[in-house]
């Protein structure tokens, strides 16, 4: 193993051979420069693994150096030592962007504690999270084993969720393998549950919320008081893809609460976001708004409606604030909304369905350039986060923020990356949606499916008299015979939604107040 190289730079730094012996001793090879001059030419020469500065030293100072070091090894981290407290010498080296800031006197073991955490802190974090995710592994399958309600599998899934995002930060494959596995016969056992029970959890009166209760039961309440509300629903966002954008929402907003809700089947959008903007099952929305609702196999859009659905909502729910409703599918659209939030008072309840997330996973389908840009879900996450950092989207953010309005995130379901193809047969009207499937003489006997022969037993439209629906669970997709290995391939390791599984079903609600 080769030796740690380390150059001390401090015009007193014969005063440091005690520190310097022990950093020695703990393999360190540490190298001396008595100025700023001394060190910058040394740098030149040879390639090192991290810098000790002093700041206050005769001819060129720390801070000096460090702009000049920059400049020659922008990723060189430097640890900055320095007997003064004043605030404006510390901004400064922050903002240079040292590793770290120490007041002397120094204790050696104070810097060696600086020096791992620069130098060692991959190799640490690596080996604290396998050790970890070892000891919860049995807990999490003690949790599956145990899991009998809808919020004992929310539950678990923000846990399977928290290691997933855990072991992002290392590189660990036989790891990530066990995870997967692990997360896998969770996912089959939520599918489970769910064909057992779902009939039930839909019709019975508990504190589980799905998409018809969501407004009631988790907005309503927020709004009651008259606070200027911003609701803002991102079309097809995981719960994991949440917590990646969670920081920087984080930097304008306080996150006050945030839980989870349920969405129904099928989760699709025409589905679950209709059924959150009305407060109805589709069966009902078929039965009282039929001049609104469309069946997969009717022509026209089936979610243009959203804003009629909510209008007739918050009558029935007796809401007398004002609100709009605003999609937003273009660049165009968004410029047009941010204007419009800029330039009026804030009141009443804005809501915001913003469509781009959805438009990323569609897109892996259909170009191989996502494809491999979004190759895994650790890309998928890198991806949306990367899009929300300079998307226009967080200006809506920061200008809401500025105005005052609470802000709540939400989704209308998740979406799950399908690895397993399993076969269907139908009629030519059945409807084309790869992880669920209505229409007539729908055939399968795969255990990997859950059809239910009578729709309105789960708060679906019967189309015709033989309708039936069948749900792809966990990360099944649901192929014809005709054409079999092309479409098996054409699909997969793409994201889609419409079955059953944790990250489709379970959606977040999260509330923040403007910093």
């Amino acid at each position: 193993m080769q030796p740690i190289e380390l150059l001390w730079i401090d015009d007193e730094v014969d005063l440091l051979r005690p520190h310097i012996l022990f950093l020695s001793q703990k393999g360190y090879q540490v190298h001396e420069a008595h100025s700023g001059e001394d060190a910058l030419e040394l740098i030149k020469t040879k390639p090192f693994d991290i810098v000790l500065l002093d700041e206050n030293m005769p001819g060129m100072t720390g801070l000096e150096v460090l702009d000049e070091l920059k400049q020659m090894a922008p990723n060189l981290p430097v640890i900055m030592i320095t007997k003064s407290e004043e605030e404006n010498i510390m901004e400064e080296a922050i903002g240079a962007k040292i590793a770290d800031y120490l007041i002397k006197p120094v204790h050696p073991n104070q810097i060696l504690l600086a020096l791992k955490k620069n130098l060692e802190a991959a190799k640490l974090v690596t080996e604290k999270t396998i050790s970890s995710y070892q000891k919860s592994f049995q807990e999490l399958n003690g949790r599956l084993m145990q899991a009998l309600t809808l919020e004992d599998w929310s539950a678990l899934y923000q846990k399977i969720m928290y290691w997933e995002l855990e072991l992002d930060t290392i590189d660990s494959k036989e790891l990530q393998e066990i995870f997967h596995y692990q997360k896998t016969e969770a996912n089959l056992s939520f599918s489970r549950f769910i064909e057992q029970h779902y009939a039930a959890l839909l019709n019975e009166d508990s504190d589980h919320v799905f998409s018809h209760q969501a407004f009631e039961r988790l907005v309503l309440p927020l709004i009651a008081n008259g606070t200027p509300t911003l609701l803002l629903m991102i079309d097809n966002l995981r719960y994991d893809q949440f917590k990646s954008i969670l920081p920087k929402i984080s930097e304008h907003y306080s996150l006050e609460h945030e839980q989870t809700y349920y969405s129904i089947l099928p989760t699709a959008t025409q589905y679950a976001r209709n059924a959150f903007f009305s407060g109805l099952l589709p069966v009902e929305m078929e039965k009282q708004y039929p001049q609104w609702w469309k069946n997969d196999v009717d022509e026209g859009g089936k979610n243009l409606f959203e804003a009629d659905f909510l209008g007739a909502q918050l009558q029935r729910l007796h809401v007398q604030q004002p609100y709009d409703y605003t999609k937003i599918n273009r660049p165009v659209e968004a410029t047009k909304y941010l204007d419009l939030l800029k330039s009026e008072t804030p009141s009443g309840l804005r809501v915001v369905v913003y469509n781009f997330v959805d438009m990323i996973s569609h897109s892996k389908t259909e170009m191989d350039v996502i494809k491999e840009l979004a190759s895994t879900d650790k890309a998928y996450r890198s991806l949306t986060k990367s899009w929300f950092e300079n998307a226009q989207l967080l200006d809506i953010i920061k200008i809401a923020q500025q105005k005052g309005y609470q802000l709540i995130v939400t989704t209308d379901h998740g979406t799950i990356n399908v690895e397993q193809p399993t076969k269907i047969i139908g009629d030519r009207e059945t409807s084309t949606n790869i992880r669920y499937k209505t229409g007539r003489r729908l055939k399968t006997d795969d255990k990997h499916v859950y059809f239910v022969d009578d729709p309105k037993s789960i708060g679906l439209p019967t189309i015709n008299m033989s309708s039936s629906f069948a749900f792809a669970k966990d990360n099944y997709y649901l192929v014809y015979p005709t054409r079999y290995n092309h479409f098996v391939n054409y699909f997969r390791n793409t994201y889609q939604h419409g079955g059953i599984s944790m990250e489709e079903m379970c959606i977040l609600f999260a509330v923040f107040s403007p910093k």
